[in-house]
């Protein structure tokens, strides 16, 4: 079966046109926001990350347990 759809006027046209610039501009604004949210969450893991942990040998588990079980 074909499928259809209203006509759209000019008027109809400039709305849509309208909205979907106002549309790109609202989600273009979050996206600047959540970059920024983003990009400042990662500059403090990192500091976290610099100050407080240290990389695991290959041997090691990441515990401050001696081998015997002792601390």
């Amino acid at each position: 079966m074909t499928e259809y759809k209203l006509k759209r006027g000019k008027v109809a046209k400039a709305v849509t046109k309208g909205y979907k610039a106002i549309e790109d501009g609202v989600v273009g604004g979050y996206k600047a926001i959540e970059q920024g949210v983003v990009s400042g969450y990662k500059r403090i893991e990192k500091s976290f990350v610099e100050r407080f942990l240290e990389e695991v040998g290959e041997n090691e588990d990441g515990s401050d347990r001696e081998p015997n079980g002792e601390k």
